[in-house]
């Protein structure tokens, strides 16, 4: 009688190591040519994550966690000491394809500026200043922006929080730079928006995990400290710190007659840091006198009326102040860009989330990384790509809890650890989300020497949170920038 053979069953521990295993990288490359004659090399695709893990004290494998949709640009027969800059977005939940489309690659949206959006299905130009004609990049989407997905089995939400986003974008670095044996390349970090707070936490992850220095810090449309914009009741500073903003945006729409920008900027600037300063902290203690006198400083300044200014107490929130402004023509002004105006959905509304600069460029940035992923970058991927997701949220801060979100104090130990670390911030008039007075209070309140707040370059635009949706600012910006990440370094 022949022998009977039977199957061992496979436990649910065995598959799931037999899929970790079956994970890798997949990366497209292609060769390029700019039309300045460089040559590069565009690598695109996931980057596998592992985590080293123990159970019951014993090592437990070096296993997958998430996947990393990164696009990484590198010039062919470059010299040793080429810059490299790693660049992200922030939310969170965005995709890096604002300053990967918008300012730093060699391919930029055809999207217009406010007032001349190019209409749909929009395309894809050439970047003449692109960055990379100073510094390779490596664009990175952090968990669930882009491509960028958690392995099979894992959870997400795990990566929805500060620290770990934060060690997953340092870890991504390292990997990167071990990889490409960069470890002697002039490392820079550009972030934007939320991606700012988290480059200075990168870095410091990077040094204090790592060992590793980066030479600079690209802060756009900044944000270290998170309790000088959010508006809540017993916080008086953020409604102070937005006055030059709404002073700014009420100039764009016509507001101030014909006076200059700067000038409006400066009276709103010393009131808010002087009278309106004081006015708030003072609050049922203001005599009469004392309180039209702000109100009326405050209509003058915002152009905002002098019932909307009662009625809130001199304290409003952005979302307010965009319904407002524009309310008796029938427009409600943009957070992310003042300079963009539109139609509300509901013209009787008090306040204003739907926001008319993201409702005009998310198409044209959408469509344009969708085809360019695919037709000249190579990869294949039938997620969709995430450029501004929900899916993120809540996103954890449990590392504050009781405290401010802020990351100043690391950028301050970072300047003294690093005495060669210098920092270049770009500013927006018009951007709502993150004002450039607010910016620059925190750097006023960091505990800094004159040598180091000599490494900060300030640079100011009259544009939005994205600047570079205007050409004559994405030019400045991205000239400065190649001067930042080339300074006292050969160029490959």
């Amino acid at each position: 009688m022949a022998d009977e053979t039977k199957d061992t069953p496979t436990t649910a521990a065995q598959e799931s190591d037999a899929r970790a295993r079956e994970v890798s990288d997949d990366f497209a490359v292609r060769e390029h040519t700019t039309a300045s004659g460089l040559t590069y090399t565009t690598t695109t695709g996931r980057l596998v994550l592992r985590r080293e893990e123990t159970k019951d004290g014993k090592a437990d494998g070096f296993k997958p966690k998430a996947e990393i949709f990164i696009v990484a640009y590198t010039k062919q027969d470059a010299e040793p000491d080429r810059p490299v800059t790693f660049a992200f977005n922030g939310g969170p939940g965005s995709a890096s394809v604002w300053l990967h489309l918008g300012l730093l690659g060699p391919r930029l949206v055809d999207s217009g500026d406010v007032g001349a959006m190019t209409p749909a299905p929009f395309d894809l130009v050439d970047n003449p200043d692109s960055l990379l004609e100073s510094s390779d990049l490596v664009l990175i989407d952090p968990v669930n922006t882009g491509f960028s997905r958690v392995v099979e089995g894992e959870t997400a939400d795990e990566f929805h929080a500060f620290v770990q986003d934060r060690d997953l974008v340092a870890e991504v670095i390292r990997l990167w730079t071990t990889r490409n044996n960069r470890w002697l390349s002039p490392k820079y970090l550009v972030g934007e928006s939320y991606g700012t707070l988290r480059a200075v936490a990168v870095a410091g992850r990077l040094f204090d995990a790592y060992g590793m220095a980066v030479n600079g810090l690209g802060l756009i449309s900044t944000v270290l400290n998170m309790s000088t914009l959010r508006f809540f009741p017993g916080s008086d500073l953020p409604y102070a710190l937005h006055l030059p903003t709404y002073a700014a945006i009420a100039h764009h729409h016509g507001r101030h007659g014909g006076r200059e920008l700067s000038d409006v900027l400066r009276e709103a600037e010393e009131f808010a840091s002087r009278d309106f300063g004081y006015a708030l902290t003072q609050g049922s203690r203001l005599s009469p006198a004392e309180y039209d006198d702000v109100v009326a400083r405050l209509h003058a300044i915002t152009t905002l009326d002098e019932g909307f200014i009662r009625r809130t107490d001199l304290r409003w929130a952005y979302h307010e102040f965009a319904a407002e402004l524009l309310r008796g023509q029938g427009l409600a002004v943009g957070r992310i860009d003042g300079r963009f105006a539109a139609r509300p959905e509901n013209q009787q509304a008090s306040d204003s989330f739907d926001d008319p600069s993201m409702r005009a460029i998310t198409g044209p940035y959408s469509a344009a990384m969708n085809h360019y992923v695919r037709a000249e970058l190579g990869y294949e991927n039938d997620l969709p790509y995430e450029i501004l997701t929900a899916r993120v949220q809540p996103w954890s801060y449990r590392t504050f809890e009781g405290a401010p979100v802020d990351v100043s104090g690391v950028l301050e130990r970072l300047l003294v650890h690093n005495p060669t670390l210098r920092v270049h911030v770009d500013y927006g008039y018009h951007d709502g989300a993150t004002p450039h007075f607010a910016a620059e209070y925190v750097w006023a309140h960091m505990n800094l020497d004159d040598t180091a707040r000599a490494r900060f370059t300030h640079h100011y635009h009259e544009a939005g949170h994205m600047m570079y949706l205007n050409p004559v600012a994405r030019t400045a910006q991205l000239r400065a920038l190649a001067a930042f990440v080339t300074e006292g370094r050969a160029v490959g």
